[in-house]
Protein backbone atom coordinates (compact mmCIF):
# COMPACT_ATOMS: atom_id res chain seq x y z
CA UNK A 1 0.00 0.00 0.00
CA UNK A 2 1.51 3.48 -1.38
CA UNK A 3 2.46 6.31 1.24
CA UNK A 4 0.41 8.99 0.93
CA UNK A 5 2.03 11.90 0.63
CA UNK A 6 1.19 15.53 0.27
CA UNK A 7 3.86 18.19 -0.07
CA UNK A 8 1.54 21.12 1.74
CA UNK A 9 1.34 18.74 4.89
CA UNK A 10 4.04 17.01 6.03
CA UNK A 11 1.86 15.70 8.63
CA UNK A 12 0.98 12.89 5.09
CA UNK A 13 -2.51 13.24 5.06
CA UNK A 14 -3.47 10.69 3.10
CA UNK A 15 -7.00 10.50 0.99
CA UNK A 16 -10.04 9.23 3.21
CA UNK A 17 -10.36 5.47 3.29
CA UNK A 18 -10.85 2.29 5.50
CA UNK A 19 -7.39 2.10 6.35
CA UNK A 20 -4.15 4.26 5.18
CA UNK A 21 -0.61 4.78 5.23
CA UNK A 22 -0.03 8.51 6.16
CA UNK A 23 3.54 10.17 6.97
CA UNK A 24 4.20 11.32 9.78
CA UNK A 25 6.38 14.27 9.24
CA UNK A 26 4.99 17.70 9.94
CA UNK A 27 1.64 19.57 10.80
CA UNK A 28 1.24 23.25 10.89
CA UNK A 29 0.84 24.22 14.69
CA UNK A 30 -1.57 27.07 13.75
CA UNK A 31 -3.91 24.39 12.37
CA UNK A 32 -3.46 21.93 15.35
CA UNK A 33 -3.66 24.07 18.15
CA UNK A 34 -7.21 24.40 18.50
CA UNK A 35 -8.12 20.86 17.67
CA UNK A 36 -6.02 19.53 20.28
CA UNK A 37 -6.82 19.39 23.83
CA UNK A 38 -5.94 17.15 27.15
CA UNK A 39 -7.15 13.59 27.28
CA UNK A 40 -7.09 11.30 30.51
CA UNK A 41 -4.53 8.66 30.28
CA UNK A 42 -5.94 5.01 31.31
CA UNK A 43 -2.90 2.10 31.73
CA UNK A 44 -4.22 -1.06 30.82
CA UNK A 45 -2.45 -4.34 31.08
CA UNK A 46 -2.94 -7.78 29.48
CA UNK A 47 -1.51 -10.60 31.54
CA UNK A 48 -0.58 -14.29 30.85
CA UNK A 49 1.07 -17.10 31.87
CA UNK A 50 4.82 -17.47 31.30
CA UNK A 51 6.11 -20.48 30.07
CA UNK A 52 9.06 -22.17 32.47
CA UNK A 53 11.80 -21.51 30.22
CA UNK A 54 10.97 -17.41 30.12
CA UNK A 55 11.38 -15.07 32.87
CA UNK A 56 9.91 -12.07 33.04
CA UNK A 57 12.58 -9.00 31.96
CA UNK A 58 12.33 -5.78 31.67
CA UNK A 59 13.50 -2.37 32.46
CA UNK A 60 11.45 -0.55 35.62
CA UNK A 61 11.58 2.92 34.02
CA UNK A 62 12.97 4.20 30.99
CA UNK A 63 14.25 7.65 32.72
CA UNK A 64 17.80 7.49 33.05
CA UNK A 65 17.88 6.61 28.80
CA UNK A 66 15.65 9.44 28.17
CA UNK A 67 17.05 11.74 30.04
CA UNK A 68 20.58 10.90 28.61
CA UNK A 69 19.50 10.69 24.61
CA UNK A 70 16.58 13.61 24.75
CA UNK A 71 19.04 16.25 24.53
CA UNK A 72 20.08 14.99 20.68
CA UNK A 73 16.66 14.91 20.11
CA UNK A 74 15.48 18.32 17.55
CA UNK A 75 12.06 19.68 16.22
CA UNK A 76 12.12 20.55 12.39
CA UNK A 77 10.71 23.80 11.40
CA UNK A 78 9.90 23.83 7.67
CA UNK A 79 8.93 26.97 5.71
CA UNK A 80 8.03 25.96 1.90
CA UNK A 81 6.51 28.22 -0.76
CA UNK A 82 2.97 26.29 -1.77
CA UNK A 83 3.32 25.93 -5.05
CA UNK A 84 -0.41 25.06 -5.91
CA UNK A 85 -2.32 27.64 -7.94
CA UNK A 86 -4.88 28.76 -6.08
CA UNK A 87 -6.64 32.10 -5.89
CA UNK A 88 -7.27 32.08 -9.61
CA UNK A 89 -10.61 34.31 -11.09
CA UNK A 90 -12.21 32.64 -14.37
CA UNK A 91 -14.43 35.21 -15.82
CA UNK A 92 -18.06 33.44 -16.29
CA UNK A 93 -19.59 32.85 -19.72
CA UNK A 94 -21.62 36.04 -19.63
CA UNK A 95 -21.85 38.37 -23.03
CA UNK A 96 -20.81 42.14 -22.51
CA UNK A 97 -24.10 43.56 -23.15
CA UNK A 98 -25.12 41.90 -19.49
CA UNK A 99 -25.19 43.98 -16.80
CA UNK A 100 -23.09 41.69 -14.70
CA UNK A 101 -20.18 41.78 -17.27
CA UNK A 102 -18.77 44.63 -15.87
CA UNK A 103 -18.63 43.80 -12.07
CA UNK A 104 -17.43 40.15 -12.69
CA UNK A 105 -14.38 41.93 -15.33
CA UNK A 106 -13.58 44.63 -12.65
CA UNK A 107 -13.66 41.49 -9.68
CA UNK A 108 -11.31 39.95 -11.74
CA UNK A 109 -8.58 42.47 -12.91
CA UNK A 110 -8.87 43.18 -8.68
CA UNK A 111 -7.78 39.31 -8.36
CA UNK A 112 -5.25 39.65 -10.84
CA UNK A 113 -5.96 36.70 -12.54
CA UNK A 114 -3.16 35.37 -11.90
CA UNK A 115 -2.15 32.56 -9.01
CA UNK A 116 -1.62 33.24 -5.67
CA UNK A 117 1.81 31.39 -3.84
CA UNK A 118 1.48 30.62 -0.35
CA UNK A 119 4.01 30.08 2.32
CA UNK A 120 3.25 27.21 4.51
CA UNK A 121 4.63 26.11 7.68
CA UNK A 122 5.24 22.80 8.91
CA UNK A 123 7.08 20.77 11.73
CA UNK A 124 8.90 17.18 11.69
CA UNK A 125 11.55 15.54 13.93
CA UNK A 126 15.00 14.70 13.75
CA UNK A 127 18.00 14.09 16.00
CA UNK A 128 21.75 14.69 15.96
CA UNK A 129 24.00 12.08 15.06
CA UNK A 130 27.84 13.65 15.46
CA UNK A 131 29.07 16.55 17.80
CA UNK A 132 29.67 18.92 14.84
CA UNK A 133 25.79 19.14 14.19
CA UNK A 134 24.62 16.53 11.70
CA UNK A 135 20.80 15.91 11.77
CA UNK A 136 19.14 13.07 10.39
CA UNK A 137 15.48 13.20 9.05
CA UNK A 138 12.84 12.51 6.47
CA UNK A 139 13.38 13.53 2.98
CA UNK A 140 9.35 14.05 3.03
CA UNK A 141 9.86 16.98 6.23
CA UNK A 142 12.44 18.54 4.04
CA UNK A 143 11.64 17.63 0.89
CA UNK A 144 10.07 20.85 -0.27
CA UNK A 145 12.02 23.91 2.06
CA UNK A 146 12.73 26.95 1.20
CA UNK A 147 14.21 27.36 4.83
CA UNK A 148 14.86 24.69 7.60
CA UNK A 149 15.40 25.29 11.24
CA UNK A 150 16.33 23.51 13.93
CA UNK A 151 14.70 23.82 17.65
CA UNK A 152 17.10 22.09 20.19
CA UNK A 153 15.91 20.28 23.55
CA UNK A 154 17.25 23.42 25.53
CA UNK A 155 14.62 25.91 23.36
CA UNK A 156 17.41 27.45 21.28
CA UNK A 157 16.66 27.57 17.28
CA UNK A 158 19.55 27.09 14.92
CA UNK A 159 19.34 27.93 11.23
CA UNK A 160 19.91 24.41 9.03
CA UNK A 161 21.61 23.87 5.90
CA UNK A 162 20.25 20.86 3.82
CA UNK A 163 23.19 18.31 2.93
CA UNK A 164 21.57 16.36 1.42
CA UNK A 165 18.13 14.12 0.39
CA UNK A 166 17.71 10.58 -1.00
CA UNK A 167 13.75 9.98 -2.15
CA UNK A 168 14.05 6.57 -2.34
CA UNK A 169 15.18 5.65 1.14
CA UNK A 170 13.47 8.77 2.63
CA UNK A 171 15.89 9.98 4.01
CA UNK A 172 17.98 13.25 4.34
CA UNK A 173 20.59 15.06 6.25
CA UNK A 174 21.03 18.51 7.65
CA UNK A 175 23.75 20.62 9.09
CA UNK A 176 23.76 22.95 12.02
CA UNK A 177 26.43 24.46 13.75
CA UNK A 178 26.43 26.98 17.47
CA UNK A 179 30.41 27.22 17.78
CA UNK A 180 30.31 24.37 20.20
CA UNK A 181 29.91 20.46 20.70
CA UNK A 182 26.26 19.40 20.34
CA UNK A 183 24.63 16.58 22.25
CA UNK A 184 24.61 13.56 20.13
CA UNK A 185 23.22 10.01 19.72
CA UNK A 186 24.73 6.80 17.80
CA UNK A 187 23.66 4.14 15.99
CA UNK A 188 22.93 0.40 17.44
CA UNK A 189 25.27 -2.31 15.94
CA UNK A 190 23.06 -4.71 16.31
CA UNK A 191 19.60 -5.13 14.38
CA UNK A 192 16.97 -5.53 17.27
CA UNK A 193 14.42 -8.77 17.57
CA UNK A 194 10.87 -8.85 17.48
CA UNK A 195 9.90 -8.08 21.01
CA UNK A 196 12.69 -6.09 22.05
CA UNK A 197 11.98 -2.92 23.79
CA UNK A 198 11.53 0.21 21.38
CA UNK A 199 11.60 3.94 22.53
CA UNK A 200 10.34 6.65 20.28
CA UNK A 201 11.23 10.30 20.48
CA UNK A 202 9.87 13.18 18.20
CA UNK A 203 8.01 16.79 18.10
CA UNK A 204 4.37 14.91 17.63
CA UNK A 205 1.86 17.48 16.56
CA UNK A 206 4.38 20.58 17.01
CA UNK A 207 3.61 20.37 20.22
CA UNK A 208 7.19 19.81 21.67
CA UNK A 209 9.39 16.74 22.77
CA UNK A 210 7.48 13.67 23.81
CA UNK A 211 8.50 9.79 24.39
CA UNK A 212 6.68 6.84 23.74
CA UNK A 213 7.65 3.06 24.08
CA UNK A 214 6.54 -0.41 23.10
CA UNK A 215 8.35 -3.47 21.38
CA UNK A 216 9.36 -3.91 17.85
CA UNK A 217 6.62 -6.06 15.93
CA UNK A 218 8.27 -7.25 12.98
CA UNK A 219 10.68 -6.83 10.85
CA UNK A 220 11.48 -6.56 7.11
CA UNK A 221 7.69 -4.98 6.01
CA UNK A 222 7.64 -4.22 2.90
CA UNK A 223 4.60 -1.42 3.00
CA UNK A 224 4.84 -0.44 -0.80
CA UNK A 225 6.85 2.97 -0.68
CA UNK A 226 9.65 1.87 -2.99
CA UNK A 227 11.54 -1.14 -4.18
CA UNK A 228 14.22 -0.89 -0.89
CA UNK A 229 11.23 -1.24 1.73
CA UNK A 230 12.64 -2.99 4.52
CA UNK A 231 10.63 -1.30 7.48
CA UNK A 232 10.90 -2.29 11.38
CA UNK A 233 7.48 -2.18 12.28
CA UNK A 234 6.90 -0.71 15.83
CA UNK A 235 3.70 -0.22 18.48
CA UNK A 236 5.44 2.11 20.14
CA UNK A 237 2.99 5.32 19.70
CA UNK A 238 4.22 7.74 16.77
CA UNK A 239 1.65 10.51 15.60
CA UNK A 240 2.63 13.14 12.87
CA UNK A 241 5.13 15.24 13.14
CA UNK A 242 7.15 12.02 14.65
CA UNK A 243 8.47 11.64 11.04
CA UNK A 244 12.64 11.62 11.31
CA UNK A 245 12.31 11.22 14.67
CA UNK A 246 14.86 8.37 16.14
CA UNK A 247 13.21 4.92 17.92
CA UNK A 248 15.74 3.74 20.10
CA UNK A 249 16.53 0.49 21.86
CA UNK A 250 16.54 -0.05 25.56
CA UNK A 251 19.94 0.96 25.84
CA UNK A 252 19.35 4.05 24.17
CA UNK A 253 21.02 3.29 20.59
CA UNK A 254 19.19 4.62 17.74
CA UNK A 255 17.63 1.35 15.78
CA UNK A 256 15.77 3.39 13.48
CA UNK A 257 13.96 6.59 12.07
CA UNK A 258 10.76 7.07 12.58
CA UNK A 259 8.60 7.48 9.06
CA UNK A 260 5.16 5.83 8.56
CA UNK A 261 2.59 4.76 10.09
CA UNK A 262 -0.47 3.27 9.44
CA UNK A 263 -4.07 4.67 10.14
CA UNK A 264 -7.23 5.21 9.22
CA UNK A 265 -7.16 8.84 11.28
CA UNK A 266 -3.91 9.87 10.89
CA UNK A 267 -3.27 9.05 14.38
CA UNK A 268 -1.37 6.44 15.96
CA UNK A 269 -3.50 3.07 16.56
CA UNK A 270 0.06 1.41 17.32
CA UNK A 271 1.36 0.15 14.06
CA UNK A 272 3.99 2.27 13.23
CA UNK A 273 7.27 2.13 10.78
CA UNK A 274 10.67 2.70 10.96
CA UNK A 275 13.54 2.83 8.76
CA UNK A 276 16.51 0.40 9.83
CA UNK A 277 19.78 1.65 11.66
CA UNK A 278 21.41 -0.63 9.11
CA UNK A 279 20.21 0.85 6.07
CA UNK A 280 19.77 4.32 7.60
CA UNK A 281 23.51 4.95 8.83
CA UNK A 282 25.11 4.01 5.36
CA UNK A 283 22.52 6.07 3.21
CA UNK A 284 23.27 9.17 5.59
CA UNK A 285 27.09 8.08 5.28
CA UNK A 286 26.73 8.71 1.67
CA UNK A 287 24.77 11.61 2.24
CA UNK A 288 27.34 13.38 4.32
CA UNK A 289 30.22 12.37 1.69
CA UNK A 290 28.34 13.27 -1.67
CA UNK A 291 25.26 14.97 -1.09
CA UNK A 292 23.40 11.84 -2.91
CA UNK A 293 23.40 8.24 -2.94
CA UNK A 294 24.57 6.43 -5.97
CA UNK A 295 23.66 2.82 -5.91
CA UNK A 296 24.04 -0.59 -8.35
CA UNK A 297 21.89 -0.76 -11.36
CA UNK A 298 21.57 -3.79 -13.70
CA UNK A 299 18.80 -2.49 -15.80
CA UNK A 300 16.22 -4.72 -15.83
CA UNK A 301 12.35 -4.57 -15.11
CA UNK A 302 11.60 -7.82 -12.70
CA UNK A 303 8.46 -9.27 -11.13
CA UNK A 304 8.03 -11.73 -9.14
CA UNK A 305 8.10 -15.60 -10.01
CA UNK A 306 4.36 -16.55 -9.18
CA UNK A 307 3.27 -20.31 -8.93
CA UNK A 308 1.58 -20.08 -12.10
CA UNK A 309 4.57 -18.31 -14.11
CA UNK A 310 6.64 -21.00 -12.23
CA UNK A 311 4.10 -23.69 -13.59
CA UNK A 312 4.23 -22.14 -17.13
CA UNK A 313 8.00 -22.39 -17.30
CA UNK A 314 8.17 -25.45 -15.52
CA UNK A 315 10.18 -24.24 -12.40
CA UNK A 316 10.23 -26.36 -9.00
CA UNK A 317 10.19 -23.52 -6.99
CA UNK A 318 9.00 -19.80 -6.98
CA UNK A 319 12.55 -18.25 -6.03
CA UNK A 320 14.01 -15.55 -7.90
CA UNK A 321 13.32 -12.70 -10.07
CA UNK A 322 12.08 -12.87 -13.33
CA UNK A 323 13.56 -10.16 -16.06
CA UNK A 324 10.42 -9.38 -17.55
CA UNK A 325 12.50 -6.86 -19.73
CA UNK A 326 16.14 -5.69 -19.63
CA UNK A 327 16.67 -1.87 -20.95
CA UNK A 328 18.34 -1.35 -23.93
CA UNK A 329 22.02 -0.85 -23.71
CA UNK A 330 21.72 -1.67 -19.65
CA UNK A 331 24.51 -3.60 -18.34
CA UNK A 332 22.23 -6.71 -17.84
CA UNK A 333 21.39 -6.83 -22.21
CA UNK A 334 25.35 -6.99 -22.72
CA UNK A 335 26.09 -9.33 -20.05
CA UNK A 336 23.45 -11.59 -22.33
CA UNK A 337 20.42 -11.46 -20.16
CA UNK A 338 17.26 -11.81 -22.01
CA UNK A 339 13.19 -11.72 -20.98
CA UNK A 340 12.20 -14.62 -19.57
CA UNK A 341 15.25 -15.12 -17.80
CA UNK A 342 15.24 -15.91 -13.65
CA UNK A 343 17.99 -14.70 -11.26
CA UNK A 344 18.67 -16.81 -8.73
CA UNK A 345 21.89 -15.80 -7.11
CA UNK A 346 23.67 -13.01 -6.86
CA UNK A 347 27.52 -13.69 -6.26
CA UNK A 348 26.56 -16.61 -4.59
CA UNK A 349 24.56 -15.25 -2.57
CA UNK A 350 20.20 -16.94 -3.29
CA UNK A 351 18.07 -14.37 -4.43
CA UNK A 352 14.42 -15.21 -3.21
CA UNK A 353 12.41 -11.95 -4.82
CA UNK A 354 12.44 -9.27 -7.15
CA UNK A 355 12.49 -6.89 -4.25
CA UNK A 356 15.48 -8.90 -2.66
CA UNK A 357 17.44 -8.71 -6.31
CA UNK A 358 16.73 -4.33 -6.28
CA UNK A 359 17.99 -4.36 -2.09
CA UNK A 360 21.32 -6.44 -3.29
CA UNK A 361 22.39 -5.02 -6.25
CA UNK A 362 21.92 -0.82 -4.85
CA UNK A 363 23.83 -1.90 -1.74
CA UNK A 364 26.69 -3.35 -3.96
CA UNK A 365 27.12 0.23 -5.83
CA UNK A 366 28.02 1.28 -9.44
CA UNK A 367 31.19 0.22 -10.85
CA UNK A 368 31.55 -3.20 -8.66
CA UNK A 369 31.41 -6.33 -11.27
CA UNK A 370 29.00 -9.14 -9.81
CA UNK A 371 28.20 -12.87 -10.87
CA UNK A 372 24.75 -13.37 -11.90
CA UNK A 373 23.58 -16.96 -11.68
CA UNK A 374 20.35 -17.42 -13.44
CA UNK A 375 17.89 -19.76 -15.40
CA UNK A 376 17.05 -20.19 -19.13
CA UNK A 377 15.08 -22.65 -20.12
CA UNK A 378 15.89 -24.65 -16.87
CA UNK A 379 19.45 -24.71 -17.59
CA UNK A 380 21.55 -22.75 -14.77
CA UNK A 381 24.29 -20.37 -16.23
CA UNK A 382 26.26 -17.74 -14.32
CA UNK A 383 27.53 -14.22 -16.29
CA UNK A 384 29.69 -11.63 -15.23
CA UNK A 385 28.57 -8.00 -15.27
CA UNK A 386 29.65 -4.46 -14.36
CA UNK A 387 27.66 -2.67 -12.05
CA UNK A 388 26.29 0.45 -13.71
CA UNK A 389 24.74 3.82 -12.13
CA UNK A 390 20.73 3.97 -10.84
CA UNK A 391 19.23 6.53 -12.94
CA UNK A 392 16.53 8.93 -12.11
CA UNK A 393 12.94 7.12 -12.05
CA UNK A 394 11.09 7.11 -15.16
CA UNK A 395 7.92 6.99 -16.31
CA UNK A 396 6.50 4.71 -19.30
CA UNK A 397 3.29 5.09 -20.96
CA UNK A 398 1.75 3.37 -24.10
CA UNK A 399 -0.22 5.04 -26.68
CA UNK A 400 -3.50 3.58 -27.65
CA UNK A 401 -5.06 6.33 -29.50
CA UNK A 402 -7.44 5.94 -32.47
CA UNK A 403 -8.34 2.07 -32.18
CA UNK A 404 -11.47 1.34 -32.72
CA UNK A 405 -11.24 -2.43 -34.29
CA UNK A 406 -12.36 -5.54 -32.55
CA UNK A 407 -11.38 -9.34 -32.90
CA UNK A 408 -12.49 -12.59 -31.96
CA UNK A 409 -12.60 -13.67 -28.23
CA UNK A 410 -9.87 -16.45 -27.38
CA UNK A 411 -10.09 -19.38 -25.82
CA UNK A 412 -12.53 -18.68 -22.65
CA UNK A 413 -9.91 -15.91 -21.46
CA UNK A 414 -12.30 -13.15 -22.20
CA UNK A 415 -9.78 -11.49 -24.60
CA UNK A 416 -9.95 -10.06 -27.80
CA UNK A 417 -7.00 -8.53 -29.52
CA UNK A 418 -5.67 -7.50 -33.20
CA UNK A 419 -1.93 -7.42 -34.59
CA UNK A 420 -0.18 -4.24 -33.10
CA UNK A 421 1.07 -3.40 -36.60
CA UNK A 422 -2.49 -2.31 -37.18
CA UNK A 423 -3.14 -0.36 -34.18
CA UNK A 424 -1.86 3.68 -34.31
CA UNK A 425 0.69 3.90 -31.60
CA UNK A 426 1.00 0.25 -30.42
CA UNK A 427 4.18 -0.57 -32.27
CA UNK A 428 4.88 -3.16 -35.43
CA UNK A 429 5.66 -6.67 -32.83
CA UNK A 430 2.81 -8.40 -30.75
CA UNK A 431 -0.95 -8.30 -30.23
CA UNK A 432 -2.77 -5.30 -29.10
CA UNK A 433 -5.78 -6.28 -26.36
CA UNK A 434 -8.28 -4.67 -28.18
CA UNK A 435 -11.11 -5.51 -25.38
CA UNK A 436 -11.17 -7.51 -22.32
CA UNK A 437 -13.76 -8.83 -20.22
CA UNK A 438 -13.43 -7.61 -16.64
CA UNK A 439 -14.16 -10.76 -14.88
CA UNK A 440 -12.75 -13.24 -17.42
CA UNK A 441 -9.65 -15.10 -16.71
CA UNK A 442 -7.19 -12.65 -18.65
CA UNK A 443 -8.29 -9.23 -17.03
CA UNK A 444 -8.05 -11.52 -13.57
CA UNK A 445 -5.01 -12.33 -13.75
CA UNK A 446 -3.80 -8.90 -14.57
CA UNK A 447 -4.31 -8.01 -18.30
CA UNK A 448 -5.45 -4.77 -19.49
CA UNK A 449 -7.12 -3.33 -22.66
CA UNK A 450 -4.12 -1.18 -24.22
CA UNK A 451 -1.71 -4.19 -23.14
CA UNK A 452 0.08 -5.41 -26.14
CA UNK A 453 1.06 -9.62 -25.87
CA UNK A 454 4.89 -9.60 -27.20
CA UNK A 455 5.30 -13.34 -26.82
CA UNK A 456 3.36 -16.71 -25.53
CA UNK A 457 5.25 -19.87 -24.06
CA UNK A 458 8.54 -17.89 -25.02
CA UNK A 459 7.53 -17.71 -29.14
CA UNK A 460 6.69 -14.31 -30.53
CA UNK A 461 3.14 -13.69 -31.76
CA UNK A 462 2.03 -11.67 -34.28
CA UNK A 463 -1.59 -13.01 -35.31
CA UNK A 464 -4.23 -14.61 -33.41
CA UNK A 465 -3.34 -18.02 -34.67
CA UNK A 466 0.18 -17.45 -32.77
CA UNK A 467 -1.85 -17.15 -29.72
CA UNK A 468 -4.52 -19.93 -29.87
CA UNK A 469 -1.43 -22.21 -31.01
CA UNK A 470 0.34 -21.07 -27.90
CA UNK A 471 -2.89 -22.19 -25.58
CA UNK A 472 -3.87 -25.14 -27.38
CA UNK A 473 0.04 -26.98 -27.36
CA UNK A 474 -0.29 -26.29 -23.48
CA UNK A 475 -3.51 -27.77 -23.47
CA UNK A 476 -2.05 -31.23 -24.96
CA UNK A 477 0.90 -31.01 -22.90
CA UNK A 478 -0.76 -30.63 -19.74
CA UNK A 479 0.10 -27.55 -18.81
CA UNK A 480 -2.54 -25.46 -16.19
CA UNK A 481 -1.40 -22.08 -17.39
CA UNK A 482 0.98 -20.27 -20.49
CA UNK A 483 2.93 -17.58 -20.23
CA UNK A 484 2.72 -14.45 -21.76
CA UNK A 485 5.58 -11.53 -22.21
CA UNK A 486 3.51 -8.07 -22.03
CA UNK A 487 3.87 -5.12 -22.66
CA UNK A 488 2.17 -2.05 -20.94
CA UNK A 489 2.02 1.07 -19.15
CA UNK A 490 4.38 0.13 -16.33
CA UNK A 491 6.54 -1.44 -18.75
CA UNK A 492 6.99 -5.02 -19.80
CA UNK A 493 6.05 -7.98 -17.39
CA UNK A 494 5.05 -11.58 -17.63
CA UNK A 495 1.59 -12.89 -16.66
CA UNK A 496 0.37 -16.58 -16.58
CA UNK A 497 -3.26 -17.09 -17.84
CA UNK A 498 -5.04 -19.87 -17.35
CA UNK A 499 -4.97 -22.78 -20.10
CA UNK A 500 -9.03 -23.63 -20.51
CA UNK A 501 -8.70 -27.81 -20.22
CA UNK A 502 -5.47 -27.77 -18.57
CA UNK A 503 -4.26 -30.12 -16.57
CA UNK A 504 -5.09 -29.80 -12.74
Amino acid sequence: MPIANNPRDHAGAAPRRASRLALMGAAAAFALSAAIGPAPLTPAYAEAPLSGSVTAAGPASFADVVERVKPAVVAIKVKAVDDQQDGIFEMPDVSPDDPMYRFFKRFGEGQGGRPQKHMTMSQGSGFIVSPDGYVVTNNHVVEHASEVDVALDDGRTLPAKVVGKDKRTDLALLKISDGAKLPYVDWGSAAPRVGDWVIAVGNPFGLGGSVTAGIVSARGRDIGAGPYDDFLQIDAPVNRGNSGGPAFDSRGNVIGVNTAIYSPSGGSIGIGFAIPAEVAKDVVAALKEKGSVSRGWIGVKIQNVTPEIADSMGLKTTKGALIAQPQRGAPAEEAGLKSGDVIVAVNGDKIDTSRDLARRIAALGPGKTVDITFLRSGAEKTVKLKLGVLPDEREARADEEGFSERGPELSGLGLEVAPAAEVRGAGREGLFVTDIDPSGAAAQKGLRRGDVIIEAAGQPVSSRGDLASALEAARKEGRRSVLLRVKSADGAKFIAVPVKGGAG
